[in-house]
């Protein structure tokens, strides 16, 4: 059963008969009937009575600029995700025969705000004539003017509208680059370049590195297109957010740097079918060193590539995995136009005895990202799922030199360590898979963190409209454990003591949205903005559209539009 009742000031709510795991918990309450509650406002609750008597109530307060009057006020009571409906009359008394509030009528509506007709007009007269660059970019750098030149563009013809994407899609690709994403795989192409002394060898490197890039790039977009038309809430870089995708990268790099280090060969553990035809087709290793090099720099998003990945979003499936497959060509042309100009191999030392010492030394950039990428496990399993990791690496590392040995031996150790690896896989294997719920990228899910004179606060949705709404400006920050710019971002602009001054000056609440883990409400954040990926750096003010920073975020373009508020 339930009550509801009115003073004029507060609703109150009395249930009965929830179910029994219900009882002595603190509910979520979501009311259907909008316009009515202040819903900012804390709300109180309790609890009466035990057993099947369990009485639940609550008393939330009315708002002041109320807008309904409704006869009845259904209500939604959440509790660990799952809702039960409550519904009844306004003026319903109570299941002792007391009224829970003393009136039954609603008082007056507050009355409406007029906008005078003259000022109306020219508030829709500006907004049609900045919205698209407005709502897109802070044009306060040629990456932001241009991804707001791309939305703009989608209002065209097909046509008009596909090529300055495109446009973009290649560009972006291209100085992806040069983004601190791209840093892990940076030895993979130079050792290329180095193992190749003829020209034709080069040129079939730099063709089948492209079609890996390519390939993986259009694959990717059709699995991201395929899932998001299933219902999935995904976006650009959603293979990062599974553990189990991070770990399997972990193994990878730790089992590529262990061979550049010269702990074995690939030939001497693969079966010799394998191993002849990886000998017979060195085009292979370049094409999956297009695939690794995708893996690793895709879940970042370079300038111009935010705009187009967004707009790709909307077209039919053909036209977006051609967006995808430019963006590929951009990563990939700097590799392929070096492998086409003779000059680069001109430029290149004879090779010698110094090529083994260089192919050892690429192996520490693997290493590198190994501890990268255990990092980003510890931010989304734990503390426990990142040494269940390294515990795994080890043992994988075991398995390895095992299979180098000899004889007997190889087969005694070999099937001992391989033993010992099921084992671990079996017990301490599900921790890297597991739900970590405390801080990432910096920032608790249930908290906040302090830089310079700021606190960072943890983004929730609904959050910006509530602080908008006091008239407060907002910066928020898209970021996860796993996107490279965004850490670097976070350690040098958003750092930096004078922008954090200017934050504290301007009275700016700081917002951290993390997206490490799938999260469907930042999935939904970033797609109002236009945006598939982090990062995104996004200022909102109260009473105008969002701004869209760049994604190479500067101290310079943050303080000139922080000068604007």
């Amino acid at each position: 059963s339930v009550q509801v009742a009115q003073d004029g000031k507060s609703v109150a709510v009395a249930v009965a008969g929830l179910p029994a795991g219900l009882r002595g918990k603190t509910l979520d309450f979501f009311p259907e009937t909008g316009g009515v509650i202040e819903t900012a406002a804390a709300f109180t609750q309790s609890w009466r009575g035990t057993g099947d008597a369990a009485l639940w109530t609550a008393v939330v307060p009315l708002s002041s600029q109320r807008s309904e009057s409704p006869a009845r006020f259904p209500v939604v009571l959440g509790y660990a995700g799952v809702g039960y409906v409550a519904d009844a009359a306004v003026a319903a008394v109570g299941a002792g025969g007391e009224q829970l509030l003393g009136k039954a009528a609603w008082p007056a509506l507050a009355a409406a705000a007029q906008v005078p007709a003259a000022l109306e007009a020219a508030l829709k007269a500006n907004m049609s004539a900045n919205m698209p660059a407005n709502a897109s970019t802070s044009g306060q750098s040629g990456a932001g003017n241009l991804a707001g030149a791309a939305s703009g563009a989608v209002s065209g013809s097909a046509v008009q509208s596909l090529l300055p994407a495109l446009l973009f899609a290649l560009l972006g690709g291209l100085i992806l680059n040069l983004m601190p994403c791209v840093f892990p795989v940076l030895a993979i192409k130079v050792l290329g370049f180095v193992q190749h002394a003829s020209p034709k060898e080069r040129v079939r490197s730099g063709v089948a590195y492209t079609a890996g890039v390519v390939a993986s790039f259009v694959a990717l977009g059709a699995l991201m297109l395929a899932l998001r038309a299933g219902g999935q809430a995904l976006g650009w870089g959603f293979q990062l957010q599974s553990p189990a995708v991070v770990a399997a990268l972990a193994g990878l790099f730790t089992l590529l740097g262990l061979n550049l280090v010269g702990l074995f060969e690939f030939g001497s553990v693969l079966p010799s079918s394998l191993a002849s035809f990886q000998a017979k087709n060195p085009s292979v290793d370049a094409f999956l060193s297009g695939v690794l090099a995708v893996a690793v720099a895709s879940p970042c998003t370079a300038p111009f590539m935010g705009a187009s990945l967004g707009f790709a979003l909307g077209l039919p499936a053909a036209q977006a995995l051609l967006v995808f497959a430019c963006i590929g060509v951009g990563m990939a042309l700097p590799y392929l136009a070096a492998s086409l100009i003779p000059a680069v191999a001109r430029a290149l030392p004879k090779p010698g005895a110094w090529m083994e010492v260089f192919k050892r030394a690429m192996a520490f950039p693997m290493f590198a990202t190994v501890v990268w990428l255990v990092w980003v496990l510890g931010q989304q399993s734990g503390i426990d799922g990142a040494g269940a990791l390294l515990g795994l690496l080890v043992l994988m590392t075991l398995v390895i030199w095992a299979l180098t040995l000899k004889g007997r031996t190889r087969l005694v150790i070999a099937t001992l360590s391989i033993a010992a690896g099921a084992a671990a896989v079996s017990t301490i294997g599900p921790n890297i898979i597991q739900s970590q719920e405390t801080a990432t990228t910096g920032t608790a899910r249930a908290g906040a963190s302090t830089t310079g004179w700021q606190t960072w606060q943890t983004w929730e949705a609904g959050r910006v409209d509530q602080l908008n709404a006091q008239g407060q400006s907002v910066f928020v920050d898209f970021t996860a454990a796993w996107c490279v710019t965004c850490q670097y971002n976070k350690k040098t602009t958003l750092s930096d003591a004078a922008v954090m001054a200017d934050f504290e000056t301007k009275k700016v609440a700081l917002l951290r949205a993390d997206w490490t883990r799938r999260d469907p409400a930042v999935t939904a954040a970033l797609a109002q903005l236009g945006r598939t990926g982090v990062p995104v750096y996004v200022i909102y003010k109260p009473g105008r559209a969002p701004v869209v920073l760049s994604e190479i975020l500067s101290v310079g373009d943050v303080r000139a539009e922080l000068a604007k508020l």
